[in-house]
Parts: structure tokens; sequence; C-alpha cells
């Protein structure tokens, strides 16, 4: 990973500093919250239903066991022990006091951590994918580039008061793991017929009250000219962005009225102004950048581990974990180990700080030192050796950690929803364990396969129902809490906005309806067939049918 330097420590000391300054004065009395306001969303401080809640930026989703320990050592020292994973690559701690929020980011500095710009209308956290360095789809290692977007953008005067947040997302891999296309702007690295390497350049996605996949704009961006291609859009959108209407004024809403055509040809009239001597990055410094992920020490092993297979021979429950979480790596003898934080009955996302401490000892002792957060709020050792793969799941079973369910029906994404959130309309914790019950037997989960639910609080679609296969959505019909069921999204390459299935349902009815949506499934897939193929082959009707018909 990117290794700090004494610029950017100095920085982070700094900027802490400055906040500690703020906070002091807030406390004091010296400043309202309206004029506090802007300066802790900027450091990534929300106040909540119930307390503060401080979100950290983890760049590129990736972690080293010092900062996976000092993450730990917060959720016991400030919070209820435990951080809760989001769709962004962050960790958040929802229940921080004020005056401890100065020492935190202190302590978070320390390990070359901070809490900049994870909120605030400004350029936020971007993020990549979780097996980046690791898996053999890659065309180039996407991390390069979010850590030249994250110096780029940190504290950038032009952008950081756009008309509202801005997301970046960035992938290298044909398989997309970071939902790219519902982003403000999705990058995906691809080659060219000659060989040369560039961005597919996607704008306008989002999810919320105007859900949208972005179109594509630029078809092959040099690598070379990303940051000044970057300005050039964030111009285009600083200038015509609605700044009068909080519910119109992300860059999808300008992208849509305009037309992708349109926002395209100013986008490239702005770019063909700016001096690109200037404005982007000179190849010395991409390669200090690069260089600092280009060192990984790879054994030469084996493709085939007997160690490994004898184990799981051994095992039906390693066997299980090795179907669903461990995933191919580009190096022969090694894998990829996913690590589920949805066991049942847990909170999706949530990890405790002893859980958070064993898994930063598998990484310094199994996996190079290196962890990941995923945007489906779990977390991956990308580089363990097969022969240790028995090892890291017997340690992660002592831990509840080892629930072999990723991208299984019970892998839910949700949302923090009313039982912490301010701006939520509903409850979505709860909900999403309902529905895990349903599928806590394994073989069932399995034979239903892959199944993406996401469950949102409110209709800012922070648990992304938009693009579930299986999407739900808390409402609040006259002071009671009702989920809106929709059907067909998809966050990955084949990108889609799911459709709504029918009138909202009350709490109680949720998990008996995916339940009725998953038995209809399994009456008409054809084969091994997805959820999401059978419904893109047979359309929304029978599922209708089948829910709201048991309903009546």
């Amino acid at each position: 990973m990117y290794q700090y330097d004494i610029i950017d420590r100095e920085f982070l000391v700094d900027r802490s500093n400055e906040f500690r300054g703020q906070v002091q004065r807030r406390l004091a009395g010296e400043m309202t919250e309206d004029q506090f306001k802007p300066l802790r969303l900027m450091n990534g401080l929300y106040l909540q239903l119930h307390a503060y809640m401080l979100r950290v930026a983890i760049p590129y989703g990736s972690l080293n066991a010092a900062q996976t320990r000092r993450l730990a050592w917060i959720a016991r020292t400030y919070d209820k022990g435990y951080g809760h994973m989001t769709t962004r690559q962050n960790i958040q701690f929802n229940w921080v006091k004020l005056k401890d929020a100065p020492d935190i980011l202190d302590a978070l500095a320390q390990v070359d951590l901070h809490a900049i710009q994870t909120s605030g209308n400004c350029i936020r956290n971007t993020t990549s994918d979780p097996y980046a360095g690791a898996t053999a789809e890659e065309i180039d290692d996407p991390r390069v580039w979010a850590e030249v977007i994250r110096q780029w953008s940190t504290l950038h005067p032009e952008f950081s008061y756009l008309p509202r947040k801005f997301k970046i997302a960035i992938t290298g891999a044909l398989k997309d793991r970071t939902a790219a296309k519902v982003h403000d702007i999705g990058l995906m690295l691809r080659r060219a017929r000659d060989g040369s390497l560039g961005f597919e350049v996607i704008v306008g996605g989002g999810q919320g009250r105007t859900p949208y996949v972005g179109p594509t704009i630029k078809e092959h961006l040099p690598v070379g000219r990303l940051l000044s291609y970057l300005e050039a859009v964030l111009r285009v959108y600083n200038r015509h962005g609605r700044r009068d209407n909080i519910y119109k004024a992300r860059i999808k809403i300008l992208v849509a009225a305009l037309g992708a055509e349109e926002f395209g040809r100013q986008v490239e009239e702005e770019w063909a102004k700016i001096d690109a001597t200037r404005a982007d990055l000179p190849d010395l410094e991409l390669a200090r950048i690069r260089g600092a992920f280009a060192q990984t020490p790879f054994e030469t092993l084996p493709a085939v581990s007997d160690a490994f297979e004898a184990a799981r021979a051994a095992s039906p429950a390693l066997q299980r974990f090795a179907r669903n979480n461990i995933k191919p790596h580009k190096k022969p003898g090694y894998a990829i180990v996913e690590i589920s934080l949805k066991a049942q009955g847990q909170t999706p996302g949530d990890a405790t700080a002893d859980q958070l401490d064993l898994i930063a000892d598998l990484a310094e002792q199994y996996s190079l030192n290196d962890v990941r957060v995923t945007h489906a709020q779990n977390m991956v050792l990308p580089h363990v050796k097969l022969d240790d793969v028995p090892a890291v799941h017997a340690a992660l079973a002592s831990a509840g950690l080892a629930t072999a369910n990723i991208d299984l029906a019970s892998d839910i994404i949700a949302c923090p929803g009313l039982d912490y959130c301010a701006l939520a309309n509903a409850r979505a914790i709860g909900v999403a364990q309902d529905i895990a019950a349903k599928f806590a037997n394994e073989d069932h989960a399995e034979k239903v396969g892959e199944l993406k639910i996401k469950i949102s609080g409110c209709i800012n679609a922070c648990g992304h129902h938009h693009v579930a296969h299986i999407g739900i959505l808390g409402v609040d019909k006259k002071g009671e809490e009702f989920y809106q069921l929709s059907l067909g999204g998809s966050g990955a390459e084949d990108a889609s906005i799911g459709k709504i299935l029918g009138p909202a349902l009350p709490a109680d009815r949720v998990a008996g309806a995916i339940d009725t949506l998953v038995e209809a499934y399994l009456g008409i897939r054809t084969g091994e067939e997805r959820f999401l193929d059978t419904y893109r082959r047979v359309g929304l009707e029978p599922f209708k049918e089948a829910v709201y018909a048991q309903a009546d």
C-alpha cells in the first residue's frame, strides 16, 4: 500500500490540530451548530439520532494490521466495542462524543488514517476493487489510480464546496466489485486494441430519490490524462449543478438534463482549455506512487496444496467455506479469503473490536500484512497461501467469522436505518436479520445460489437497494414502517435499476415475502440460473403474483 512520507504525516497532524480548535470553540459556545456543521462534516463527523458518528476513510479499501488494530482500539476506547463497515469502504463509529473526536483523529493520524472528506459537498473517499493486486482478472492495479485521485482531491480548493457530495469508484477488472456505474464518476481500466492503457469514463450514475445507471461519456481516456479530464468533468458540474435544490443537486441530474452527449461535449470543450502540463500527473510522481504497490513478496508455490485438499476432504465446514468464501488468486498456491460480517443474528457490516484484532493478527501472519474492506460490508484477506487456509478458517470460526455465505441470500447489505440515522424512515437491521434467518439452513441457501438482497432505511439508498436482485426500501406511512420491494437491480458490470414489485408491506411480512419470491424463483428457474437471470428472462409478473396473491 501507499507509504506516507513526512509531508503526508505533517498534513494529518495539522488537520487534526485545526479541528481540535474548532471543537473547543463549539464546546465553549463560541460557534453555533450551523457554523460548526460544515467544518465537522468535512472531518467525517455526523450528528445522528443518539450520538455523533465518525466516518473513517479506508482509502481504496486497504488496511494493514497496525491500522486494523487501531480501529479496534478506537472501537473499545471511544465507542461501544464495534465498528460498522459501509458500502463505500469506510468504517463508522456510531457512539462518539464530540469532546473525543480530536483525540480519535490524532490516534488515526498515528497510523496514517483519517476522516477527511468522508462527508460534505466534496470529493469523497475513492472506492476500488477489494481484490486489487490479488485477482488475475485485473488489467491494471486500480489502487495506484485511487491513490492518485486521493492525493489530488484532498482539500482541492476548487472542488471543496461542490453543489453536492461527489463519489468516484475505480476498477481494473472486467468484473465490477465497486458498483462503478452508480457512482458520480465510474472509472474502468481498459486496454485499447493497440495495447494502450486507458479508462472508460462513466458519469452521472447514482441512487437515491432518482436512480440512474451512468452513461459512458468517454470510451478510452489515456491514463496519463486522468486528472485533467476529472478536472474538466468537475468544472462543468460546478458551473451548472443545481445549488438551489438539494434534491436536484447531484451530477446525475445534470447529466440527465443535458443528455450524455451534450454533457460529454461540454467536458471535452473544458478539457481543451486545461494546461495538461499543470494538471496531469508527472511520470516520475506516478512511478513513485506505483512503486508502493509493485513489491508484494509472493513465494513460488505449487498450484495445488495437498495440505489444503486433505483438510477440505476431512471437514464439511471447510468445504462449504471454500465453495463460497475462497476466490482464485493470480499467483499459484495462494487464495483470496473473504470474511463475512453477516453471521446469523449479527448486524450486517458490524465487526467487534476483538474480531478486528483477530483479523489484524491473521493478516500479519498469513496475508502479507494486508486487509481489505468490500462495498458489500465484508472484509478480505487477499493473499493467503492455500496451505494456510485451514488454519485461517479455524481461527475465523473461533471468532464467529467463518459464515460461508458470500453472495448468498443471507449476505445482506443494510444501512444502519432508524436505529441510528436521523434521516431514516424505517429500521433496516432487524428486517435484515429476519430475512437472514429464513436462510439459516446452509444447504437451502446454497441451493438458492447467488442472491443479492439490499436494504435501505430511507430514499437516500445507503443500502444500495436500487441495484439489488431484491431491493427493500423502508418508508414511513402515517408513522408506521412499511417496506417497498423491487426486483432486478444489479450493481455489477451489468448494472440495472430494480423495478418496484407492488404496494409496500408492513415489517412483519417482509421476510415471508422474500421467502415467497425465492420459492417462486426455484419453481421457474432453468438449471442453475441465477435469480437475476431468471427475473430478466420471465419479468416481474410471476413474482408479483406470488407475493400479492399470498398477501390477499
